[in-house]
C-alpha cells in the first residue's frame, strides 16, 4: 500500500530541513483539538526520537482536559499563559511546523507573533486553502485528520520502526477524535492500515477511547443532558437541529473546556437528521458565538460554515464564529436553514 504524500524533492527538502534545524517550534491552531494536540506531540516525539531535536511545542490558549493524559502535554506552551516565552521561541526559530491549520487567523491572539517569526515554515494540515508561506506544505484536505498525514509523512521518510508507544498514542488519539472514533472521513482502507501498525506499538485503543470519550464529570453530563432537553430546537420538516449554550448555562453546570466536545454530533442520532449546529457563547469574550456543524451524506456544512458563520472546515465537520448576540445567532442559524431548504429536504 503506498502512503506517500511528497514528491522525491519534497521529502528530501523536509529532511533536510529537519536535520539542518537548531530551533524548532511546532504550533497547535486556538482551542486545539485531539487532532491538533495529538499531530504536535506525534510531531515532536518523532523529531526527537528520529532526529535527536528537542522541539518547542505552542498553541495559543488552552485545550479539553481529557486530552491532558496524553504523554508529553506537560511540555506544551499556551500563549495566553505565557506570551514573552512564545515570543522568544518564535524569535529564536529556524523551522516552525503548523500543525492543523493552514491560515495565520486560526491562532487568533498569536496571529502577530506567528507572523514575526524568524523561521522558515511547514505546513501539515488537512482544510482548504492557505495564506502561509512555506517551505514544504504536506497540505492534504481529502485525509481524514492530521494526524493521518504525520503518520504518513513518518512512513514515507522512513522513521516509523525506530518510533515508541508515545507516538503511536497521540497519533491514534487525534485520528480517532477528528474521526468521532472512526465514524465518518474514515472509509479508506489506508486509514485501517495505519491503525494496524499503530497497533504493532503496543498501544491499547480501547483504553485511548476511554480517556477521551468516557472521561466526563457529573456536571458536564448533567450539561449535556441539560442542552438535548431543553435547548435542542429540532426542525422535522427541514431534517435540521440547533441548540445553545450560554454563560449562564456553563455557570449553572460548572463548566469546563470540554464537556460539550462531540455533543453537535448526538442530533445526528434522529432518524432522517442531515444537519446538526451548536452555537456556544465564548465564556470571556462579549458578543462572540462560536459555531459548530455536523452532516451526514451528501450535505456540506463546509458550504453554510463558509456562507453564513465566516467559518469552514470540511464537508460533514465544519466550524465557525459570529460577534453578535445568541438571538441574532440564532435568527442565522435559521436562515441558513431557509437557505438550504431545498437541500436539506432532498
Amino acid at each position: 500500500m503506498d502512503l506517500n504524500l511528497l514528491s522525491a524533492e519534497e521529502a528530501t527538502l523536509l529532511h533536510d530541513k529537519i536535520v539542518n534545524a537548531q530551533h524548532i517550534v511546532i504550533v497547535g491552531h486556538s482551542r486545539p483539538d485531539g487532532d491538533a494536540i495529538g499531530s504536535c506531540l506525534a510531531w515532536a516525539t518523532y523529531l526527537n526520537e528520529e532526529f535527536g531535536k528537542e522541539a518547542a511545542i505552542v498553541v495559543p490558549n488552552a485545550f479539553p482536559d481529557f486530552l491532558h493524559w496524553l504523554p508529553g502535554r506537560e511540555t506544551i506552551v499556551r500563549y495566553d499563559k505565557h506570551p514573552e516565552e512564545v515570543k522568544r521561541l518564535f524569535a529564536e526559530s529556524d523551522l516552525v511546523f503548523c500543525c492543523d491549520f493552514n491560515m495565520y487567523s486560526r491562532v487568533d491572539e498569536m496571529e502577530d507573533v506567528l507572523k514575526n517569526a524568524k523561521g522558515e515554515f511547514v505546513m501539515i494540515d488537512h482544510h482548504l486553502g492557505c495564506d502561509i508561506d512555506t517551505v514544504v506544505r504536506a497540505s492534504f484536505p481529502d485525509l481524514s485528520s492530521t494526524c493521518e498525514i504525520v503518520f504518513r509523512l513518518v512512513w514515507q521518510l522512513g522513521g516509523f520502526d525506530k518510533l515508541s508507544k508515545k507516538f503511536a498514542i497521540c497519533d491514534y488519539c487525534g485520528m480517532m477524535t477528528d474521526t468521532g472514533g472512526f465514524t465518518f472521513a474514515s472509509t479508506r482502507p489506508e486509514i485501517f492500515f495505519i491503525i494496524c501498525q499503530l497497533l504493532t506499538k503496543g498501544i491499547d485503543k480501547d483504553k485511548i477511547y476511554r480517556n477521551v470519550f468516557n472521561n466526563y464529570s457529573s456536571w458536564a453530563i448533567r450539561l449535556r443532558g441539560y442542552l438535548m432537553a431543553q435547548k435542542l430546537n429540532v426542525f422535522e420538516d427541514l431534517h435540521a437541529s440547533y441548540y445553545t449554550m450560554t454563560r449562564e448555562d456553563m455557570k449553572n453546570f460548572h463548566y469546563k473546556r470540554g464537556d460539550a466536545e462531540g455533543l453537535v454530533n448526538v442530533p445526528l442520532q434522529i432518524k432522517g437528521m442531515k444537519c446538526s449546529v451548536s452555537l456556544r457563547e465564548d465564556d470571556r469574550i462579549d458578543g462572540r458565538i462560536w459555531v459548530s456543524l455536523r452532516s451526514v451524506d451528501d450535505f456540506s456544512v463546509e458550504d453554510m460554515a463558509k456562507r453564513f458563520f465566516n467559518g469552514g472546515g470540511h464537508f460533514n465537520a465544519s466550524g465557525g464564529r459570529l460577534d453578535c448576540t445568541m438571538d441574532e445567532a440564532v435568527s442565522i442559524t435559521k436562515k441558513a436553514f431557509e437557505y438550504y431548504k431545498e437541500k436539506l429536504k432532498k
